[in-house]
């Protein structure tokens, strides 16, 4: 093993531990997140934690297989996050009065 093994090695364990502390603080925003939102934005980076990891197998293990499966993975990620703002888009609407005026609350 040389060195430059053994550096690439240490740089990979240090991304796969950056990103379980990561996940590990996303499950505290989506189990704790003060709102709707929040648990959605933590939802989105979820999917790229998720991508990130893949990635990092992808790199040690030398195999290029896994990049067709991150690019679907990060194709479901971004229309989930689509689907999650146009779904409260709609509920946070404002409503209309009877009168005609918007309701700005």
């Amino acid at each position: 093993m040389t060195t430059l093994d053994a550096v690439e090695e240490a740089m990979l364990s240090a991304a796969l531990v950056m990103i379980l502390a990561a996940g590990a603080l996303l499950l505290y925003r989506i189990w704790y997140g003060p709102s709707m939102l929040d648990r959605a934005v933590a939802l989105d980076v979820a999917a790229a934690l998720i991508i990130a990891g893949i990635g990092v197998k992808a790199a040690h293990d030398r195999d290029s297989f896994y990049f067709p499966v991150m690019l679907v993975l990060a194709f479901l990620g971004f229309t989930g996050s689509v689907g999650i703002a146009r779904f409260i888009a709609v509920r946070d609407r404002p409503a209309v009065r009877p009168g005609g005026e918007q309701d700005h609350r």
